[in-house]
């Protein structure tokens, strides 16, 4: 692995990687738009770009503006395009949310923009969804790359680690509901204390929630589609990564949440929490595609699972680029 990720950082030159691409991000530019497919209304947005086309899919109760921050790196070389899967962001909330109707989504959405074939980034849950239109539909996938996505999210042990959360821990206070200041104050602190700049998930953070006329806040996706999604990850069938014969790059970051935060006792039961659960049911992921796909690049990246790709931009774009580049 170590020489892997050597390789590809000496290969830089060679595949001219401009350095406003691989530094800090860009402003990003990018038009919304609308589609109808496998019978929901799908918001997507659309950075331009020109050549082939590059589709990013968001995680559980997440949004497409999650990937302002890294998406203006491809547009040299790539069509850009990411988009609300059914239930998060502005598009339908309406289920079913099993992996077979996420990836009919997906192929109605390339249909309708009319993308006969893609490159896909698969981000946590959306992972599942880029392995089975890969198996499903090989003619319509390039290559695939997962952001901390090539996880078996029926296996039981992560049913296990779910479940194992304690109650409300990760529920924000009614204090940081209280305002988008405040609700804001408590991301940074909470969840992406190693974001330096929080401008850079503003925009993602916005879509998740509705601020009421009061100025409170709550969070856009309802809790009980969140639970709909976790139960349709828990009785999906198992990632079938044997049956997926394109290239693919699997990023894995070191951590699960950050444990910079400058509460003891919640960094302690993080940490804790994360080396009983998390890791365990990560190596045994990793294993799985490793039996499955001799031929997938597997890299873990400093980061949390939430910011990694924000944190480790330079890095992360230039996996993505020697690997979008490189011949098959």
């Amino acid at each position: 692995m170590n020489r892997f990720r050597a390789a590809l950082l000496a290969t830089l030159a060679v595949f001219a990687v401009p350095l406003a691409a691989a530094g800090p991000s860009p402003r990003s530019v990018r038009s919304e738009g609308f589609v109808e497919a496998n019978g929901v209304h799908l918001q997507y947005l659309d950075w331009g770009g020109t050549g082939p086309a590059l589709i990013l899919l968001h995680g559980l109760g997440d949004n497409p503006y999650v990937f302002d921050d890294i998406a203006p790196a491809f547009t040299d070389r790539f069509h850009v395009i990411a988009y609300a899967r059914r239930g998060c962001g502005s598009s339908d909330v309406k289920g079913p949310y099993d992996v077979i109707t996420m990836t009919e989504d997906l192929r109605g959405l390339m249909d309708a923009l009319g993308i006969a074939k893609a490159y896909l980034v698969g981000y946590s849950a959306a992972g599942s969804e880029i392995t089975e239109m890969a198996a499903e539909h090989p003619e319509r996938v390039a290559r695939l790359i997962y952001f901390d996505g090539a996880y078996d999210w029926s296996d039981p042990d992560f049913k296990v680690a779910v479940e194992a959360l304690p109650v409300g821990f990760f529920d924000p206070p009614s204090s940081a509901m209280a305002s988008w200041a405040a609700y804001r104050a408590y991301m940074k602190a909470n969840m992406y204390p190693g974001l330096e700049d929080l401008a850079r998930i503003d925009s993602n953070m916005r879509a998740k929630v509705v601020i009421q006329r009061d100025g409170k806040i709550v969070y856009r996706t309802p809790r009980e589609v969140v639970g709909a999604f976790y139960s349709a990850l828990w009785s999906n069938k198992r990632s079938d990564y044997a049956a997926v014969h394109c290239p693919t790059l699997a990023i894995y970051a070191m951590h699960l949440y950050d444990l910079n935060i400058t509460n003891v006792q919640r960094r302690n039961s993080l940490s804790a929490y994360e080396q009983k659960y998390w890791l365990p049911f990560q190596e045994k992921s990793i294993q799985h595609v490793r039996r499955e796909q001799t031929r997938a690049q597997i890299v873990r990246v400093p980061g949390t699972h939430s910011s990694f790709f924000m944190t480790e931009r330079r890095q992360v774009v230039v996996l993505m680029r020697q690997f979008l580049q490189s011949a098959d």
